[in-house]
């Protein structure tokens, strides 16, 4: 389609510009510098343009165009998208858009037509001037111009002489095109614009192509009746045909031409002499010319012309007689020849009109159907049209012989117009009955074939629904179904039947299409008969079957019901015997632990209730047993396959059997066991009377022995003279009394041996009482190293024997739970009832935890009566310093920083004087002897204020 466009507007472009004595080749490119672009719109306005820049650099091709296009735009067009670039560039598509803008501007858009605008005043003109014609029918400016006869009617509408519009035919496109476009080509000075074949192949050709082709045609024909009709000049041998043109210069030199030829014309043909040769240059340059010399030249043509009036006025009143004369024996001869024809016709057609033969098959009846639309369609029209010239002949010609005073015509015998109505009549009678009779053969054969269809898509449907059903009732395959299994496919049977039950319709349905379609006499009976038979025949097979069907499974069903009404009842029994069974081999087997006699006894007593309970055990194992039994006779009886397996449960009658057997001898083994346990059991009690007898004194006379220790280490009663000498007492006594807690190990070894556990007879256990005795010789010798520590400290410091009751006294006290020791605020507590001042403060806080620190250097959290005693008795005396200790060695030494060994041995006695040398380190002061030994140092370190 774009190549159409593109050779539509360069032969346009062409036809203006070889005015100008140039043309184009390439629309892309010989545009691009701007030149001929400025002279096509100088010759197609008829303005001048701006003069042309002729470099030939880019600048000035973008000059000369911008030029064309500023010349475009002040003609009221708006160029969208176009600029001077895009065409110096070559761009064909805006190229191509810029060219149509100047066709539809200068070509096409000064078209008016009853005020429309230019393409539907365009679209009017070629709808007006091609309306009688036939086979033409302009919609539009693509489609309605591929045949081409649109535009042999437009050039034969003005110029018949050039075109026979009759010879052409709307099948053979490629012809008329080519003849439009020659005889445009050639006598209309209208060029090539469109390719024929382009068309033809174009399934919707190039609109604008087209508007800008016919906008020629319009403006050809329109320009030649605005001249004012002066379209033939008449001569002997030549006939001139004006072009019309836009170019104003040629249409005077047209017009100087014409008055020329007309004078010598009348010269040469006439003999009116040139009186006024001058005539053409007189009236051609002046104004208004001589209305005298024109009139005396046109009486020349009055005078010349009113001598030959009558001799021409008798002629043709001879011609006009025998013009209607020869015209009438026309129409009698044409009427004559048209009524034998359609007479004829109708003679012929009325057989095959009134024939009723057919096949009986629908086919055939839409095959003489489709005849017969032929027939109207194709053949009547013709005949149609024919009787109506025929009358319009006949009616013209009496009118015409009327006229002329001519007698009526008369036909021939048997043509006349009454003849060839009757005819008529008669013909449609037969048609009309031909077509009812065509109807309802197809209405009948229609519901034949109808039936026939429904026969069949019943038939089909009723078969694929039949299809393997006997195969599927006639199936054994309930025959090894579980119970359940076979309810399903009893509840599928019954949808069957009941499915079954629903087709009986359809089945009497099929059978009632069948006789309709006998009755009616289907030409296909024979076979629609034969599938209905099998269809009843196989309807007969599948009731039988069905009923067989569902007898054998009733009777299945009853089967399994009862082999599954027994396994259910077998279940239900062998479930709990079997869990009874289980407890009972594990209750006989269980490994029991007793430790008392009555837990035995328990033990025993329920053995013998459970051996009771055997009989019914064995009457209920009995029962069950027979169950399963009764199960393998029906089995065996009936082959059922897998009629022995119980869906409710997986025990089998030889898990109860063994079970049963494996109980039955275990019973014996219970009661060795039980024998063996109560003699065992008796041996236990009088072992745990034994060591309750002992326990029960031993355990008392500790807790005695316990009690007097701890109030003697309260001291509270005596001195602590006294109270060694009663705590070596109660040493002495609790070592003789061992004998007695030797003699209860002995008993408790056998009663570990016999694994007693518990002894209801005492309180006291082996551990306990160990525990206590263990603890009673440690109170006593922890009591006795404590009063031996009490007097070596209140010998060593002085301390007297009230003031040790004091802090004995304040001790006890605060030791709520007698447990010898005292916790942090107790130790407070007590410090503060002793009356030593600790303040509330920081500071008093800092020095209790120094004294804390002193009385519990390992944080253990508490304080100890010795830990006590010992702060309360540096406290409450008078205690060497190492102060005191270093000013005694300074005095031995003479005031020396350092002491001799003679020096030691002089003032003290032998051991300690060696005990000095051998720790006191060598003195490395100043003015050091040998031998000096550091007396310093070794005061320090006894009291530990260093590290030696």
């Amino acid at each position: 389609m774009p190549h159409i466009k593109y050779e539509t507007f360069t032969a346009w472009c062409n036809s203006h510009l070889r005015k100008a004595g140039t043309s184009i080749d390439n629309i892309e490119e010989d545009f691009r510098n701007g030149l001929k672009l400025m002279l096509l719109l100088e010759v197609i306005s008829g303005e001048t343009l701006p003069k042309p820049d002729r470099g030939k650099m880019r600048f000035h091709k973008i000059a000369n165009v911008n030029k064309a296009l500023d010349f475009i735009a002040s003609k009221g067009v708006h160029l969208v998208s176009i600029g001077a670039e895009e065409i110096v560039d070559g761009n064909l598509k805006m190229t191509l858009g810029m060219i149509w803008t100047i066709i539809l501007r200068f070509a096409i858009q000064d078209i008016s037509v009853e005020e429309m605008t230019a393409k539907e005043g365009l679209l009017l003109w070629c709808q007006r001037k091609t309306a009688p014609y036939k086979n033409v029918n302009v919609q539009n400016f693509h489609l309605s111009f591929k045949d081409g006869l649109a535009f042999c009617a437009l050039i034969h509408r003005h110029r018949p002489d050039l075109i026979d519009y009759s010879k052409l035919s709307k099948d053979n496109p490629l012809e008329n095109l080519n003849t439009a476009f020659d005889v445009a080509e050639k006598y209309l000075d209208i060029p090539r614009m469109l390719d024929p074949d382009d068309l033809i192949n174009t399934p919707k050709p190039d609109e604008r192509a087209i508007m800008t082709y016919v906008s020629c045609y319009y403006h050809a024909f329109q320009g030649a009746q605005q001249v004012g009709n002066v379209t033939h000049v008449p001569e002997p041998t030549r006939q001139y045909t004006y072009v019309p043109n836009y170019n104003v210069t040629k249409i005077h030199i047209s017009i100087h031409f014409s008055i020329q030829y007309v004078i010598y014309t009348a010269f040469l043909y006439l003999l009116i002499p040139l009186i006024i040769v001058t005539i053409s240059g007189h009236l051609q340059n002046t104004a208004l010319p001589d209305e005298r010399a024109v009139m005396t030249y046109v009486s020349s043509y009055y005078h010349c012309f009113s001598g030959a009036q009558k001799a021409e006025t008798a002629a043709n009143r001879i011609c006009k007689v025998l013009k209607v004369n020869q015209e009438n024996e026309r129409l009698m001869e044409e009427y004559e020849r048209l009524a034998s024809d359609l007479l004829e016709w109708i003679r012929r057609t009325m057989p095959w009109l009134n024939s009723r033969q057919a096949d009986n098959s629908l086919a055939g009846v839409q095959k003489k159907l489709e005849e017969y639309r032929t027939y109207r369609r194709k053949h009547k029209p013709p005949r149609v049209e024919q009787k109506a010239k025929l009358e319009t002949n006949f009616n013209t010609l009496q009118t015409k012989l009327r006229l002329s005073n001519r007698p009526a015509y008369l036909p021939t015998e048997g043509k006349t117009v009454a003849d060839i109505a009757n005819a008529w009549k008669g013909l449609e009678l037969a048609e009309k009955a031909f077509e009812d009779w065509l109807l309802a053969e197809t209405m009948r054969l229609e519901r034949l074939e109808h039936l026939a269809q429904k026969f069949k898509h019943k038939a089909d449907a009723h078969e694929d629904w039949t299809r393997g059903k006997e195969e599927m009732l006639q199936s054994q395959d309930f025959r090894q179904c579980k119970l359940n299994e076979l309810k399903a496919l009893k509840k599928k049977h019954e949808a069957f039947e009941s499915d079954l039950a629903a087709h009986q319709d359809r089945v009497e349905q099929i059978a009632a299409i069948a006789q309709e379609l006998n009755t009616l006499e289907y030409h296909d009976c024979i076979s629609v008969n034969a599938r209905c038979q099998r269809i009843c025949d196989q309807w007969d097979r599948l009731g039988a079957l069905t009923q067989r069907r569902r007898t054998a499974l009733d009777e299945a069903e009853r089967i399994l019901e009862k082999i599954d009404i027994l396994h259910l009842e077998f279940a239900k029994r062998a479930a709990p015997f079997n869990n009874w069974l289980d407890g009972t081999r594990e209750d006989l087997v269980d490994m029991f632990i007793v430790h008392t006699m009555e837990e035995i006894q328990g033990l025993i007593q329920a053995h013998d209730q459970f051996k009771a309970t055997l009989g019914e055990a064995d009457k209920e194992f009995n029962l069950i047993v027979n169950l399963v039994r009764e199960v393998e006779s029906i089995v065996k009886q009936h082959q059922i396959p897998g009629g022995l397996e119980n869906p409710y449960t997986t025990l089998t009658a030889s898990d109860m059997t063994r079970k049963w057997s494996d109980v039955r001898q275990l019973v014996p083994q219970r009661d060795q066991t039980l024998a063996n346990e109560l003699r065992k059991q008796q041996n236990n009690e009088m072992l745990r009377r034994q060591f309750a007898e002992k326990a029960n004194v031993v355990g008392p006379w500790i807790e005695r022995q316990m009690d007097a220790v701890t109030a003697i280490g309260m001291g509270l009663q005596g001195s602590l003279e006294d109270q060694l000498h009663r705590l070596k007492e109660y040493e002495q006594a609790v070592y003789a009394y061992k004998p007695n807690i030797e003699e209860l190990e002995k008993i408790h070894q056998a009663v570990q041996e016999s694994m007693i556990f518990e002894n209801r007879y005492t309180n006291y256990t082996m551990e306990t009482l160990r525990v206590g005795w263990e603890q009673l010789l440690t109170s006593i010798n922890r009591n006795i190293n404590e009063v031996e520590n009490q007097i070596l400290t209140r010998d060593s410091k002085g301390i007297s024997q009230e003031q040790l009751n004091e802090f004995r006294s304040s001790f006890n006290h605060f030791d709520k739970n007698r447990t010898g020791r005292l916790t942090p605020e107790e130790f407070k507590s007590c410090l503060v009832s002793l009356g030593y001042s600790i303040g509330k403060d920081r500071q008093g806080e800092m020095d209790f935890q120094r004294i804390l620190a002193v009385v519990d250097p390992n944080s253990t959290g508490y304080v100890h009566f010795d830990a006590f005693l010992d702060f309360m008795t540096r406290e409450s005396t008078d205690t060497d310093t190492a102060e005191q200790v270093i000013d005694s060695f300074r005095i031995l030494a003479a005031d020396k920083p350092y002491i001799l060994p003679d020096e030691l041995r002089r003032e003290l006695p032998p051991d300690q004087a060696e005990y000095c040398i051998q720790r006191m380190p060598p003195y490395k002061g100043p003015n050091a002897v040998p031998g000096a030994l550091d007396y310093m140092s070794f005061s320090t370190a006894l009291y530990g204020e260093t590290d030696l």
